[in-house]
């Protein structure tokens, strides 16, 4: 049974936060959780065991701490696995643990330093800039990154160049070759400063006799990938089919719980030993060892 995320938290509509008797949160049920939350109760009751399968962060922590405290359950069994497969299961069954309060801490401290924050700074941005905006622990470092960026490039004093390239053509084939030495002279970037400078070479090379004098080949390796991480999937999906991040992560969940990629919610590059072992026999069947690596890449 999934309890799709968090189940509870602060209240919407108030503070929620004692800040006199040592921050004490005071939580409620989500509205949108409490169905979920009910049918869960009623699942719970009628089992003789129940296990807490959630992420092993301090988010998924404190999922696994609320929903024990939702359903009253007087012992939470709490297991790690980090890939859907049979063996990685069946291994983390064998080896359940107690709730980690010190994660559950963690991200307490979090979502409260979040309330804080936001509560006190928000009705600040909606009387000095506009209305709806909210504040936060991430926002606020956000806005000062932004703020600064455009500093830099208010700030930034723009320099001229030019670059000189030919289009030539031998028999059929053309290509281009772009002008790196004058002489004995190489040019940099910023050798060539203006237009009047940029005509004259360009003037000079006028009836010049063009001479490939060398034709170098060389093989150039080309070394996969990384496997994805949040950053670099969102990115890649932008950039490939025009995805933004929120679909890029919808499709991805779907794709998780079908079992069909790993989970993509991480800044690890990590790949389970049984899927490299699966890889490599795929590989091996179907292409032979010539494409195989002679070590496995991690």
């Amino acid at each position: 049974e999934s309890s799709y995320g968090h189940v509870r938290d602060l209240p919407e509509r108030q503070l929620g936060i004692d800040v006199e008797n040592n921050f004490e949160p005071k939580y409620t049920i989500l509205a949108k959780s409490k169905k979920r939350v009910a049918e869960l109760k009623a699942v719970a009751k009628k089992a003789s065991e129940v296990i807490l399968a959630t992420d092993e962060d301090r988010e998924g922590e404190a999922i696994a701490w609320h929903l024990s405290q939702a359903l009253d359950l007087k012992k939470g069994d709490r297991i790690i696995f980090h890939e859907i497969t049979e063996n990685a299961i069946k291994e983390s069954l064998k080896n359940p643990r107690d709730i980690d309060m010190k994660l559950v801490d963690a991200q307490q401290a979090r979502r409260i330093l979040d309330r804080l924050v936001g509560y006190k700074l928000s009705p600040l941005l909606w009387k000095k800039v506009a209305k709806g905006l909210s504040a936060g622990r991430v926002q606020s470092v956000a806005v000062r990154l932004v703020a600064e960026r455009a500093k830099e490039i208010d700030n930034f004093k723009p320099e001229e160049y030019w670059s000189i390239v030919a289009v030539l053509k031998v028999d059929k084939d053309e290509f281009e070759a772009q002008l790196v030495k004058i002489g004995e002279k190489k040019l940099e970037k910023f050798s060539i400063t203006n237009k009047e400078y940029a005509e004259k070479i360009v003037s000079n090379l006028d009836g010049a006799v063009w001479k490939v004098l060398k034709i170098e080949k060389k093989e150039s390796k080309r070394q996969p990938l990384a496997p994805f991480t949040t950053s670099t999937l969102q990115q890649t999906a932008w950039s490939w089919f025009g995805y933004g991040a929120k679909q890029t992560m919808m499709l991805a969940q779907q794709l998780y719980e079908t079992g069909l990629i790993t989970y993509m919610r991480t800044d690890s590059l990590n790949v389970s030993q049984e899927a490299l072992a699966v890889a490599a026999e795929k590989i091996k069947n179907d292409f032979g060892n010539n494409y195989l690596a002679t070590a496995p890449r991690i």
